[in-house]
């Protein structure tokens, strides 16, 4: 069964993950110039399922979406196995698992967090501490906490690349202040934020609570540069995020991000703080 321009349905990847799936499953099928049934042979399954799947009729399993990252060749950083755990599992805000995909690719990652460390700086055991506070609160599942961690891992193993991105991190004076699991973890996280400092690649600024109206973020906020100089930001709130692809609505954060950084702590400044914090634990 090929898919015929008179039969052809527009696709809204935005409508949700299946609908997002399905549109990047097209995508990369037209990109290679495939019809469905082509795809079909190559996957093991027919013209008519992968039809349904592009077009959100019918939900992809995980031997479906292995079986397009093994025909699609795609790497750990963006794989159709990791947004088919998202449409199972849901354990994500909306927009996150498409941030990350662009996340792995990106040239520069620029990150501001409040009140915790963020993914791509967390120890594994402060990453399942989080995890199992919220499943301990009620909101989510066993199953969801552990996809919630095996996230954070895939998140930091797709940028260990041979070209790493240049990484910025400004934290919130809270996120080092609030203590995650017992004071061995608590060591451990710090320095785990200290080993990142000494990278070549990656700059880490402490935001302290002396900067009060100064701070131009109350949210955390997410901006990538991409190989090809665009844009994107990722925001979120305690229910849901975003993702904004307009360079446009991107820039003005840039600038407020650039501005963040000038009234944070140094790095040199913000790494004897929590030094400082570690030995006032001992």
């Amino acid at each position: 069964m090929g898919d015929t321009l008179v039969n052809r349905k527009e696709l809204n990847p935005e409508g949700g993950p299946e609908a997002a799936f399905g549109a990047r499953l097209r995508s990369m099928r037209e990109a290679r110039g495939w019809t469905q049934d082509e795809l079909a042979l190559l996957m093991g399954y027919s013209g008519r399922h992968i039809s349904g799947v592009e077009t959100g009729r019918k939900p992809p399993t995980r031997r479906f979406s292995l079986s397009a990252d093994a025909v699609f060749e795609l790497d750990a950083s963006d794989t159709f196995e990791r947004a088919w755990r998202e449409i199972e599992h849901g354990s994500l805000l909306q927009g996150f698992p498409e941030y990350v995909g662009y996340e792995g690719r990106a040239t520069e990652i620029r990150v501001y967090e409040v009140g915790a460390i963020p993914g791509l700086l967390q120890t594994p055991e402060y990453a399942q501490v989080l995890a199992d506070g919220a499943v301990h609160r009620g909101a989510i599942t066993r199953e969801q906490a552990s996809e919630r961690v095996a996230v954070v891992a895939e998140r930091q193993a797709a940028l260990a690349r041979k070209k790493p991105p240049l990484i910025l991190v400004v934290l919130d004076e809270s996120c080092i202040r609030r203590p995650i699991g017992g004071p061995e973890a608590v060591d451990e996280q710090m320095q785990r934020l200290a080993e990142f400092a000494e990278q070549p690649t990656t700059t880490l600024q402490i935001a302290p609570f002396t900067m009060g109206w100064k701070r131009p973020f109350d949210l955390p906020l997410y901006i990538l540069t991409m190989p090809d100089r665009s844009l994107m930001m990722y925001s979120e709130s305690a229910q849901r995020g975003y993702l904004e692809r307009e360079g446009s609505a991107v820039l003005p954060m840039l600038t407020a991000y650039h501005q963040l950084q000038t009234e944070a702590l140094s790095q040199s400044a913000s790494l004897d703080l929590i030094n400082q914090l570690r030995k006032d634990a001992l």
